[in-house]
């Protein structure tokens, strides 16, 4: 075999591996995890302490993009194009142990006085709104099963909560109070500078800022952005995929807001 022949074949053996080779697979693997690194993760509500916005066994899409771009394996910034807003739901590193992720959604900034009292939100001492929603869609998909697992009550029911409409800050958004709870009371407190309050929609089952404190921005995951996903029950032997005859149906491609 000639120099020619010998360079073609090394040719062709070379963009066999980079197109139906393992080179390929490497590099799909490397595109797949650099968009789960940089643009958009998907997850699993695991609870229902985001009631009725986000269902148990909802699957949603997070946008990691929209604060910006981390170094790999660390909490520091690349680049940052926003910050967390009020009324955002995001996804974010528990602050007690960091190998566990929350959801909850952002009710206080930096230098925010937040205060909770009779299942009024008061940021800045204004009580954010609440009324009775136009439309019941969100309260509509709860079952008495969504309210069993929570075990805070031991055996709880639907019609134990009352579902509003809160204006946070002009933005609305749905959340449940539990009825007859209406004694909670929390703060007031200011938020400190690089952190913020983070509440649960579901406003007396929600482990969040009341409990474990302010969290650190840099924790911050990404925000949520739609659900492409949901079911009632999940396969037994396999906890992370849904039972196909539980699907819910008319939650795909919901927006979380």
């Amino acid at each position: 075999m000639n120099t020619a022949q010998n360079k073609y074949t090394l040719n062709w053996r070379e963009r066999h591996f980079w197109t139906d080779g393992w080179g390929s697979l490497g590099i799909a693997v490397l595109v797949a995890l650099s968009i789960r690194w940089a643009f958009v993760e998907a997850y699993v509500i695991p609870s229902g302490s985001m009631l009725p916005s986000l269902l148990i066994h909802d699957h949603i899409f997070v946008n990691k993009l929209t604060y910006g771009i981390r170094v790999p394996f660390s909490d520091n910034w690349m680049f940052k194009f926003s910050e967390p807003k009020r009324g955002e739901v995001v996804v974010f590193k528990y602050p007690k142990d960091m190998s566990t992720f929350f959801i909850k959604r952002v009710v206080g900034e930096a230098g925010d006085k937040i205060y909770y009292e009779n299942g009024t939100l008061y940021v800045n001492d204004k009580p954010q709104e609440k009324s009775v929603p136009v439309s019941k869609d969100d309260f509509d998909w709860l079952r008495e099963r969504d309210f069993q697992r929570e075990g805070g009550y031991g055996v709880d029911s639907k019609e134990n909560y009352a579902h509003f409409t809160e204006s946070l800050v002009e933005k609305k958004h749905s959340i449940l109070i539990r009825k007859g709870d209406l004694y909670e009371q929390y703060g007031p407190v200011v938020v400190p500078e690089g952190h913020l309050f983070m509440m649960g929609d579901n406003r007396n089952n929600s482990s969040d800022s009341r409990v474990w404190g302010f969290l650190p921005k840099d924790y911050i995951l990404g925000r949520a952005m739609l659900v492409w996903l949901s079911c009632e029950e999940t396969i037994p032997m396999v906890p992370f995929l849904c039972n196909p005859l539980t699907i819910r149906w008319g939650r795909f491609f919901h927006s979380v807001n």
